[in-house]
C-alpha cells in the first residue's frame, strides 16, 4: 500500500516526460496538471539531455523503448552526468520480465512502471520518489550534527552527499537512501522487505531482487568501503561495525 507523502520544497515541482506514445504522454500530463506538477513532454529521446539541463526537472518519467534512443542508455548517460546524475527517474516499458526490470534498473532507475498502468498509481510514485528524495535525514539518527563518519565514508544527512576517504562520491538517490539506511542501523540486519519498505517506500512483490541489484551498484561506487557492506545470506544486509 502506497503511504502518503508530503513534497518539501514549497514550490510546484517539475516533471520532464519522455514517451513517444501521444495518447499516453497526453494522459500522464492531464494528470500531472491535475495533482499540481508542471511536465515537460519530449517524444523522442535525443533532446532528453539538454531538456534536463534547460527545464530544470525534479525528476524524469523515461520510456524505456523509444524510436530514437534507448531509455536504458539514456539512463546511464544521466547517470554519468554529475551535475544530473542524482536527479531521480522512473521507467516506462511494456516489457515486464524480472530481468527486465533488473537490468532497468542496473541503469539507474529509481522505479519501474510496466505498461498499462494506472496514471493514479503513476503519480502516487512519483509523489514517493519524490518524497524520498527531498526528506532529510531519518529518526534516530546516530549524529547530532547531520555528520556520520563510519570508516572511510563520510555521510552528511543535511547535505544529501557522501565522500569515500574525502573524495565525493556521485550516488544516486535511491543509492543514497540505501546507504543511509544501512549505516544508521549499523550493526542490524536489514532484511531486503526492510529495505525495500524502507528505502523504496512501498512494497515490491516479488522485488527483493532491486535490493540485491543496487547493493551491488553502490558496492562498485564506494570502492574500498564495499566491504562495510556485508551480505547476510538468505536474509539481506547489515553495515559492519568498525572493530
Amino acid at each position: 500500500m502506497m503511504p502518503a507523502t508530503e513534497l518539501l520544497p514549497d514550490r510546484p515541482m517539475k516533471v520532464l516526460v519522455v514517451e513517444d506514445e501521444d495518447d499516453i504522454a497526453d494522459l500522464i500530463r492531464f494528470n500531472l496538471e491535475k495533482s499540481g506538477f508542471i511536465p515537460h513532454v519530449l517524444f523522442e529521446g535525443r533532446h532528453m539531455l539538454h531538456s534536463v539541463r534547460e527545464f530544470g526537472p525534479d525528476l524524469l518519467v523515461l520510456d524505456l523503448m523509444l524510436p530514437d534512443s534507448n531509455g536504458l542508455d539514456l539512463c546511464k548517460r544521466l547517470r554519468d552526468d554529475p551535475d544530473h546524475a542524482h536527479l531521480p527517474v522512473i521507467m516506462l516499458t511494456a516489457k515486464g520480465t524480472e530481468g527486465d526490470r533488473i537490468q532497468g534498473l542496473e541503469s539507474g532507475a529509481d522505479d519501474y512502471i510496466v505498461k498499462p498502468f494506472s496514471p493514479k498509481e503513476l503519480v502516487l510514485r512519483i509523489k514517493a520518489v519524490l518524497s524520498r528524495t527531498y526528506n532529510g535525514a531519518p529518526n534516530g539518527s546516530p549524529s547530532t550534527n547531520g555528520i556520520i563518519v563510519k570508516g572511510p565514508i563520510t555521510l552528511d544527512l543535511n547535505r544529501h552527499t557522501v565522500l569515500i576517504k574525502g573524495e565525493k562520491t556521485d550516488l544516486t538517490a535511491t543509492e543514497y537512501r540505501l546507504l543511509r539506511d544501512l549505516i544508521t542501523h549499523i550493526g542490524k540486519v536489514r532484511s531486503r522487505e526492510t529495505l525495500l519498505d524502507k528505502v523504496w517506500g512501498y512494497s515490491f512483490d516479488g522485488y527483493a531482487r532491486t535490493v540485491d541489484t543496487h547493493i551491488r551498484r553502490l558496492r562498485k561506487k564506494i570502492g574500498i568501503a564495499s566491504d562495510l557492506i556485508e551480505t547476510i545470506r538468505g536474509i539481506g544486509y547489515r553495515f559492519r561495525e568498525e572493530s
